[in-house]
């Protein structure tokens, strides 16, 4: 029995190996690769539908030089949404509940996305700190406040990705120890928290799905 709510956020370890490493490692080996055949078969078939559907969505409001980037953001994308769904395997280790991991993911992304844009387009990069037509008193606060936003916005994005996902296994855990602790006494309540169970299983669904996406959308805009 847990202490603390917060201990399921603990990385677990075996025979003196943390299972992180585990739990990062094994999205990849879930994913089928495609065989050399003419024709595949219905997973590896809705798997490929699924990542050209997602990368066109993806690469629609950005010009033919951004779509080299196509591949890694795809990848990102699927990297998160198989850890994101795992963890909601009884018994699992969701390591994007870590803000080490999902900062360690957000800051060289973004930092990418500034340094590159300071190299090839300097002059657009640095008009996105001021807006255009800003009354002349207030160019220096507007410079400072857009600076300010522009450094935190890797804290924002891994802030999101945690907060949420651990928010949501926050509820599934108090609601879970509520049905199972009602279960003996008040039956019809315990089965009426048991159906809130299930609809919030599935909202969590949603939203691990939901986070992965809007992580690659904001780090791709």
């Amino acid at each position: 029995m847990m202490t603390n709510l917060f201990d399921q956020f603990m990385s677990p370890t075996y025979l003196g190996m943390p299972l992180i490493v585990l739990a990062l490692g094994l999205p990849w080996i879930l994913w089928p690769s495609p065989s050399s055949r003419w024709l595949n078969n219905r997973l590896v078939t809705l798997q490929s539908w699924f990542l050209n559907r997602f990368t066109q969505q993806l690469l629609l409001p950005i010009n033919t030089g951004g779509h080299k980037w196509a591949l890694i953001l795809a990848s990102l994308m699927t990297f998160l949404l198989s850890m994101n769904l795992l963890g909601l395997l009884p018994y699992t280790f969701t390591p994007t509940t870590q803000l080490s991991l999902n900062m360690g993911l957000a800051v060289p992304f973004w930092l990418a996305t500034v340094i590159i844009g300071m190299r090839n387009q300097p002059t657009a990069a640095l008009g996105h700190l001021l807006p255009e037509g800003t009354p002349t008193p207030l160019i220096p606060v507007l410079i400072v406040i857009e600076t300010i936003s522009l450094f935190i916005r890797p804290l924002a994005l891994g802030v999101r990705l945690t907060a949420n996902l651990t928010a949501g296994h926050l509820l599934i855990q108090l609601i879970a120890t509520a049905a199972f602790t009602l279960m003996t006494s008040m039956t019809t309540v315990a089965l009426l928290t048991t159906s809130t169970l299930f609809l919030l299983t599935l909202l969590e669904i949603a939203v691990a799905m939901i986070q992965a996406y809007v992580l690659v959308l904001l780090l791709s805009l």
